[in-house]
């Protein structure tokens, strides 16, 4: 009966303050109790911490309410757990003493490889990796340098652009990029890296594999529900199942080589504290 009871004060105070702009401004901005669910009381000043200066004030009503509306179900949440819970069940301290633990392990982890961690990772080093590692870096989706564009197809530049961007002379590129800059809604050149064909795809709606069935002679083109006009030039193309090239795996390849890194600082560090407290003889199994 009690948490029923404290239910129904929550929502009329909850009520009461949707009843009226002038309540639930001075519930934001008053210093005293906003809001209160048995004997546990939410001041203004908690309420002040999640209310960013310069809102609204319909920004800081809404999260206002809002707040008030998850403490309050925090509070009933507890009131149960407590009511119902045996005293063994509520004794969570082997709980809170092992989160203590794991919480401080790593954080002087992260201190201790903040601290010592080497990021620069050398153009050779990423080759020596791809070399040994081939194997991981199989396509699971095609990849593709391409030039896109999304233009009117009533703009009269259309056959010109589309003619530009599918050469291979510097010129007629450039001429293509200048012609789309005023004619089309966007023109990308992907010529210079590879990019996954399920990134494409999205610029058409559709699926990677119904795009690549609309390839013809290296160049794709497909309207789209607003009527626009998509255009694609394929320059390069690896399918899935082909060895990704070692360019578009660079980033990735760097960030396993920090990672491999890293660990093995972890690895190092709690062999050396082991060692040590065994010198020490502070460890030893008995």
């Amino acid at each position: 009966m009690r948490v029923v009871h404290d239910i129904a004060l929550f929502a009329g105070i909850v009520l009461l303050a949707l009843s009226s702009c002038r309540t639930i401004s001075s519930l934001v901005h008053d210093d005293q109790v906003v809001a209160r669910v048995g004997k546990v009381n939410l001041y203004k000043s908690e309420l002040d911490r999640v209310i960013p200066p310069g809102a609204s004030a319909q920004d800081s009503m809404a999260l206002a309410l809002q707040y008030i509306n998850a403490w309050a179900s925090d509070v009933v949440f507890l009131d149960v757990a407590e009511a119902q819970l045996s005293k063994t069940d509520k004794d969570v301290s082997r709980e809170l003493e092992e989160y203590r633990r794991s919480l401080l392990k790593y954080k002087y982890e992260q201190k201790y490889v903040n601290e010592r961690l080497d990021t620069t990772v050398t153009e050779d080093e990423i080759a020596a990796y791809y070399e040994l590692h081939k194997e991981q870096f199989i396509l699971k989706t095609p990849i593709a340098k391409v030039r896109y564009m999304r233009i009117s197809p009533d703009s009269p530049n259309v056959s010109l652009i589309k003619k530009k961007m599918a050469s291979t002379v510097v010129d007629d590129l450039v001429e293509a990029d200048s012609l789309a800059y005023f004619s089309a809604d966007i023109y990308t050149d992907y010529s210079g890296q590879w990019i996954d064909m399920t990134r494409l795809a999205r610029n058409f709606g559709v699926d990677y594999t119904v795009l690549m069935s609309k390839v013809y002679r290296s160049m794709v083109e497909m309207k789209d529900a607003s009527g626009k006009l998509n255009v694609a030039y394929i320059e390069d193309y690896l399918a899935a199942g082909d060895m990704a090239p070692l360019d578009y795996c660079s980033a990735h390849i760097k960030d396993m080589i920090i990672s491999i890194r890293k660990h093995k600082l972890i690895d190092d560090l709690e062999r050396d504290l082991l060692e040590d407290a065994r010198s020490k003889g502070k460890f030893e199994i008995l």
